[in-house]
């Protein structure tokens, strides 16, 4: 079986409130009542109970996995922090931003040149989070910033109040990522599972926060911002690109700032999306898209036993609907070339 170098695009971590708890500005962290997370819940479905089987992991934890699978580098994202556009205080959205950050750099990214960081940001306070961007990718040495799918402003990042934000990632030339984990104000309260949620939380997400920065003219204002969208697989984007184009087609003097069809931006912009390994539309998507595009998430240690991710890549490399420059673009060149990673000696 052929073998690739791999870039993972999107690993997570799994907080834990005692550490945390020291990363905070005085005076808060001292004397934290028990009973109390910092970050509010994702959506109030008891996920971490209905799998038990996982546990907070440490940096060994992390480095020792991407041994097992042959993962040479990993870009990891938060897991209660996908919760912070849910913070109704924006001083306490600010500090626990720069609590989580200085917690992963420390814990994590300072210890492995093999794992990077992106920056939480709290979107509460758009001064504040240019200013956290700032810090994680010039002081704490992140590769980028992520901003939740999810907010309780429920703006669009395509709102003219968070074109700061866009404009230091382009200034910093580095990657701003919409990542999903909470399905508040997608209208999923009224379904009767997990399952449910799961399943539509992440695209719903994606295409909402997709269309407002298209078509409210972020590429068109910020041509050298890079963006991805992580964790909904990649089928979406053409289905919501050929609506988007029809729109811009039948309503475009209602958006007289765009320039050229939504397609053209995904095209002529650095914009990314991860794919699944076992996704059947995936070669519609390359053809459709072109391989460059596309990046490949491990999702781990989320939703699954440890051992369950060992057979994802085997499983990517054996596909025989793909090429084997199609699988190395997106297991390798896509995701280092997005997060600009030099590439370790192997």
């Amino acid at each position: 079986m052929e073998r690739y170098r791999v870039v993972d695009a999107d690993g997570h971590v799994v907080e834990d409130d005692e550490e945390l708890n020291q990363y905070l500005d005085p005076p808060y962290n001292k004397g934290r009542e028990p009973g109390y997370s910092i970050f509010p819940s994702l959506d109030g479905w008891p996920r971490q109970l209905k799998r038990p089987w996982r546990r907070s992991i440490a940096v060994e934890q992390w480095t020792s996995f991407m041994d097992e699978t042959g993962i040479e580098q990993a870009v990891l994202y938060p897991t209660a922090g996908l919760a912070i556009g849910l913070i109704q205080d924006a001083e306490w959205a600010c500090l626990t931003a720069r609590a989580y950050n200085s917690w992963l750099a420390d814990r994590f990214t300072s210890r492995s040149p093999r794992l990077h960081g992106v920056a939480v940001l709290p979107v509460q306070d758009v001064a504040e989070a240019v200013k956290e961007l700032r810090r994680g990718v010039s002081e704490l040495g992140f590769v980028g910033g992520v901003l939740p799918a999810c907010n309780y402003h429920n703006l669009g990042f395509g709102h003219p109040q968070y074109r700061p934000i866009f404009a230091e990632a382009e200034r910093l030339g580095c990657p701003l990522t919409i990542h999903g984990g909470s399905s508040a104000g997608y209208g999923l309260d009224l379904v009767r599972t997990s399952a449910h949620v799961t399943a539509l939380e992440h695209p719903f997400g994606q295409m909402y926060q997709f269309t407002s920065i298209v078509l409210e003219g972020v590429l068109e204002d910020h041509p050298n911002l890079r963006l991805g969208f992580l964790e909904a697989g990649a089928g979406w984007l053409p289905y919501l690109l050929d609506r988007l184009d029809e729109q811009w087609e039948r309503q475009g003097q209602v958006l007289p700032w765009l320039t050229k069809p939504p397609s053209a931006y995904v095209q002529q912009h650095a914009v990314y999306t991860t794919c699944e390994v076992d996704e059947k539309t995936l070669p519609t998507v390359v053809e459709i898209l072109g391989a460059d595009r596309l990046l490949w998430p491990s999702d781990f240690p989320h939703e699954r036993r440890r051992e369950a991710f060992f057979a994802d890549l085997p499983e990517f490399y054996e596909r025989e609907d793909l090429s084997a420059e199609v699988k190395q673009a997106i297991l390798f060149d896509n995701p280092a070339r997005f997060y600009n990673l030099a590439p370790l000696s192997v």
